[in-house]
């Protein structure tokens, strides 16, 4: 066909084995992979590639998957958004197993991407080293924004908060990039946060394995810097996504730090306790203007409950925190485990209300040392961080409140989330589920160590 003539996508999938020029909208894509070459495509012909899924007015219903092949991942076309339009000349129609296809060839194809529906210019973000604009490219790309307006062929994706995430499951995510690290094991992992709380987790870690299988305080294997941890939000869950893909530099290069983006099909899962998410290869990103009506709600939610006291207790405490505990001060304003490593001050109190999920020693009978005082380390949680916080001496004492072993033990299963059998026997081995209580804390962040106190287990 000629060099000038654009097909309809109709015709241009009963043109097998000719090269085609197409005007479409991308329906779907991938992110960059490396090609490990085939019997078809040798890894001579190109070193990254990825596949896009393209619409038109003629072939609506069904979409037309093209293969990008290119010697470098700038060669490829990297779309910014689901919706935008793309030029595509001479790629070739193949059928493969009874799929059509198209397949850009780098040597010979080209291509332009445009913003979609909501664009106002007829110059291309992107280009290919080949392509050439046409004469009659701007009437093409008018039709297709007119089409799209009026059309529902491109869905408007669901964004879910953090605090909606109940599963382990595949979700779309708006949020504030807080920090990039490589971890110990040489994985990207980045830090999001959208201001809301994740919900909380069954821990299944067995109480007797935590003295040599400890829950772990967070996700990645070693935590932030504490200079690093001071620049993060204070309320809401910081969740860790692991960078799982080949192209991480081209990643690195998409994400900015304090920005809020898009970031599609992200994998939710659970880790001892934690959640986190993994970016693949199916996983994109998007950048997010300032005016977003997703970026105002979520800070809005945010900027309130950094404003009111109750706010700041975790969102799955509502209406209010369990009575198996009792705080001495009600009149100190609630924290959050974030505001306790974050502070300042050398030493400070705070009011918190958290869980309890693990502690050392398990046997209510060696809570205390040989010479009489209770020496128990208890890790506590909520949204926004974990800790190891002791019942040492007099203030163990005053918390376990307790003279009968019998009696304590009672106590220390329902803080610690043991499900029981109807005549009140604890069920050892199975998923705890520890309820949320009031607790006040001694800390002095610097030397991260805390300490219960002014806090009595009532049962």
């Amino acid at each position: 066909m000629g060099d000038y003539q654009f097909l309809m996508l109709k015709d241009a999938i009963t043109c097998i084995n000719q090269k085609v020029n197409l005007f479409s909208v991308i329906l779907d894509f991938t992110l960059p992979q490396r090609t490990k070459g085939t019997a078809r495509i040798p890894v001579s012909f190109a070193d990254y590639f990825c596949k896009l899924k393209v619409i038109d007015e003629s072939h609506s219903e069904f979409w037309v998957p093209v293969h990008v092949f290119a010697q470098e991942i700038d060669g490829l076309p990297l779309v910014a958004s689901v919706g935008d339009i793309i030029q595509l000349s001479r790629v070739t129609m193949t059928v493969h197993e009874g799929d059509v296809y198209a397949i850009f060839n780098n040597k010979f194809s080209s291509f332009a991407l445009y913003d979609g529906k909501d664009g106002d210019s007829f110059h291309p973000y992107k280009v290919s080293l080949r392509f050439h604009a046409r004469e009659h490219d701007e009437r093409r790309i008018a039709s297709l924004r007119k089409w799209l307006a009026s059309s529902e062929v491109i869905d408007v994706p669901n964004f879910s908060l953090l605090r909606e995430i109940d599963r382990v499951v595949c979700v779309n995510l708006a949020c504030k990039v807080l920090h990039i690290s490589k971890t110990t094991n040489d994985k990207w992992m980045i830090f999001l946060w959208d201001g809301t709380d994740a919900p909380p987790i069954s821990i299944y870690n067995k109480l007797e394995d935590e003295l040599h299988n400890p829950l772990p305080l967070h996700f990645e294997p070693l935590p932030p810097s504490r200079d690093v941890l001071c620049t993060f939000p204070t309320v809401g869950t910081i969740l860790r996504v692991i960078l799982d893909v080949d192209c991480v530099t081209y990643i690195l290069q998409l994400l900015k730090v304090d920005q809020w983006m898009k970031f599609f099909h992200v994998f939710c899962k659970m880790h001892e306790g934690l959640w986190y998410g993994v970016f693949t290869s199916s996983s994109m990103i998007r950048d997010m203007p300032n005016d977003d009506i997703l970026i105002f709600e979520r800070q809005s939610n945010c900027d309130q409950r950094s404003l009111g006291e109750l706010d700041r207790m975790p969102y799955w405490s509502c209406p209010w925190p369990s009575k198996i505990t009792e705080v001495k001060r009600i009149d100190v304003p609630f924290s959050t485990l974030m505001d306790v490593l974050t502070c300042k001050k050398e030493t400070n109190n705070f009011r918190c209300v958290v869980r309890f999920v693990a502690v050392i020693p398990w046997r209510v009978e060696d809570f205390r040392a040989p010479c009489g005082a209770y020496r128990v380390r208890f890790t506590l949680e909520d949204p926004t961080a974990r800790i190891h916080a002791y019942a040492h001496a007099e203030n163990g004492e005053e918390f376990f409140n307790c003279s009968s072993t019998d009696a304590l033990k009672r106590k220390v299963i329902k803080l610690l989330g043991v499900p029981a059998s109807r005549d009140g026997e604890a069920i050892m081995g199975g998923a705890r589920n520890p309820p949320w209580v009031q607790c006040y804390l001694k800390s002095n962040p610097i030397k991260q160590r805390h300490w219960i106190f002014e806090t009595k287990l009532l049962g």
